[in-house]
């Protein structure tokens, strides 16, 4: 358990939907030797050549506030609205206070460890963004942004399920084309093909005794062998996967660039992807969960507990960073988003109820980054959506379309988003 799953935060809907007691698929095993005839040993190639980003999707799971998150410092009520929680400005004094990004946001303490990327131009803030939807509940929430559709369709499979399955695989022998880390398959990746839900890459495989692991991956190899497909293949696949990724030294994996990744449970998922990577196995989406950000109660932006939170995520994200980096990998591309905001008052537990707008952050080579790109709706009453939360005035499916269409080969926006109406806008997140 992490330190952030202790934190019993939360409404009672965001605690039931956070529950994935799924069975754990693990153990590791040595089974190389054993593996019979018909199930070929697989080559890693030699770069990842395809012209296209390997896609890292961070959802965090809650609902952000985003006006902790990325304070509009010059927004004056924003401090009469949040007089216990909000996060001084950059000319205060002390340390819990804004670094300034521009002239108008900034982050708070624990989200600096971004500042190089940012400085770098490699990270975007998208800021007053999300989807068109006046839900308030996580579940309808979720569900939504990740199946790609404002209002309830269709839809069952996820975005990046759906552009898995309108584009070629960047190398065709791949048996794994996407990942999602965690204890189920996430929705954003539902009907991708080659995707599979592991918990921890390092230790994925069968349970079991490991003095008779040999002769079992020997027996299922042996008893699915006869089959047609869509069995066989099946069968196939899983096999070659446990033994691809057995192949990969995900404990001893050094990161470059002097990068420390966190030992928190996101901290360890986004190392384990950087050697994933850099395994060039024919990954090209995985999908990663970071769970509790539902701050009903003692919200602690600068010192309590969503600062730790973020000092989670902007660390990690900061060590992938660099480690990508250093590595001469610009081409991966990271997106972190929510289900949406919080609202825009302090609550009487010095915490945020369910909002709207939010933001997400875009993080890779071909990034435009180093700036806040927003078209701000404003914090006065009249500017409010429903009269008491952030606006949205760009919908979070632009900025996936553009990641999408200019950096992973998905030319087919109707493919990726088809909602009846909806036509993607370029906002200049590629650079």
């Amino acid at each position: 358990m992490s330190q952030h799953d202790k934190h019993d935060c939360g409404c009672g809907e965001y605690r039931r939907v956070s529950r994935r007691n799924f069975m754990r698929v693990g153990g590791s095993m040595a089974i190389a030797a054993t593996m019979p005839g018909w199930l070929p040993r697989l080559a890693f190639a030699d770069s990842h050549k395809a012209g296209r980003d390997v896609i890292v999707s961070v959802f965090l799971r809650g609902g952000v506030d985003s006006l902790s998150m990325c304070v509009p410092f010059n927004e004056k009520p924003y401090y009469g609205l949040r007089p216990t929680i909000a996060i001084a400005p950059p000319d205060a004094s002390g340390p819990n206070k804004v670094t300034a990004l521009d002239d108008d946001f900034g982050f708070p303490p624990d989200m600096t460890s971004l500042m190089d990327a940012y400085d770098d131009g490699d990270l975007l803030v998208v800021h007053a963004c999300g989807l068109e939807n006046p839900t308030r509940s996580h579940f309808e929430a979720m569900h939504f942004m990740e199946v790609g559709e404002g209002n309830p369709g269709s839809l069952f499979t996820g975005w990046l399920g759906r552009h898995l399955q309108s584009t070629a695989p960047t190398l065709q022998s791949a048996v794994l084309r996407a990942i999602g880390i965690g204890y189920g398959m996430p929705r954003t990746l539902v009907g991708g093909p080659e995707t599979l839900a592991i918990t921890d890459l390092a230790d994925f495989g069968l349970d079991g005794s490991s003095q008779s692991e040999n002769d079992r991956m020997t027996a299922l190899a042996a008893m699915y062998a006869p089959y047609t497909d869509p069995l066989k293949t099946a069968a196939e696949n899983t096999l070659q996967t446990i033994d691809l990724l057995e192949q990969i030294n995900f404990s001893g994996y050094k990161p470059k660039g002097k990068a420390k990744y966190p030992d928190t449970d996101f901290g360890y998922a986004m190392k384990t992807t950087a050697a994933l990577i850099k395994a060039d196995i024919g990954v090209e989406a995985v999908a990663i969960d970071v769970e509790g950000w539902d701050t009903h109660e003692e919200q602690g932006p600068a010192t309590g507990y969503m600062a730790g939170l973020m000092r989670d995520l902007s660390q990690t994200l900061a060590a992938f960073h660099k480690d990508m980096w250093a590595s001469n990998r610009s081409d991966v591309a990271a997106m972190c988003m929510t289900e949406f905001g919080r609202n825009v008052f302090e609550n009487g537990s010095r915490g945020t109820d369910h909002g709207h707008g939010s933001l997400m952050l875009a993080m890779g080579g071909s990034v435009a980054g180093g700036r806040v790109l927003t078209q701000w709706p404003g914090l006065q009453k009249n500017q409010l959506y429903d009269g008491q939360d952030l606006g949205i005035t760009i919908d979070y499916r632009d900025v996936i379309n553009e990641v999408m269409s200019k950096r992973a080969g998905n030319t087919t926006p109707g493919e990726l988003f088809p909602e009846k109406g909806f036509a993607a806008k370029d906002w200049g997140v590629i650079a």
